[in-house]
């Protein structure tokens, strides 16, 4: 009786993270679409925004001249952030069926380091080793972390 209820229960979890993952990849496709669509219509909106923050992009655009209105930065600004959010999501849904693909701590740093310039970033060996011992100390350490450990070693030995 308990080996059907678990596996009643391991189907309709199942079915459920099924279901979920559809409606994120149609969510996913609708908001990819939408932000591919060369429309130009607009809309009025209104947003309530902390003072502080409107006042910011206020002499951001003013004195910086980064956008050529408030409302050109804040749409762009919307557009990076649902970008990157769709980014994510596909790339978690990658994660989530190859697991294998997921870089580990040592290739984020080499990555880092590559992509930076950074002094060590040919130094593979000594990068790896830096994601693995300060992983023992530091279970939650990131890429900049192994760089700062891998600096601190190089430096320690010259």
């Amino acid at each position: 009786m308990v080996r059907v209820s678990l596996m009643r229960w391991y189907v309709l979890y199942h079915m459920a993270v099924v279901r979920l993952l559809m409606r994120n990849e149609e969510a996913i496709e609708q908001i990819t679409r939408l932000l591919d669509s060369s429309a130009v219509e607009t809309t009025n909106t209104s947003m309530r925004l902390p003072v502080a923050l409107r006042d910011a992009a206020t002499v951001a655009v003013r004195e910086l001249g980064i956008a050529p209105s408030t409302t050109a930065l804040t749409a762009t600004a919307l557009r990076a952030m649902l970008e990157a959010v769709v980014m994510q999501a596909v790339l978690d849904a990658h994660y989530e069926q190859h697991p294998q693909a997921r870089p580990g701590l040592a290739e984020l740093a080499i990555a880092a380091a590559e992509l930076d310039g950074h002094p060590l970033a040919g130094r593979t060996g000594l990068l790896r080793q830096a994601a693995a011992e300060i992983t023992r100390t530091h279970p939650n350490a990131d890429a900049d972390d192994v760089l700062l450990w891998a600096e601190a070693r190089a430096s320690a030995s010259a």
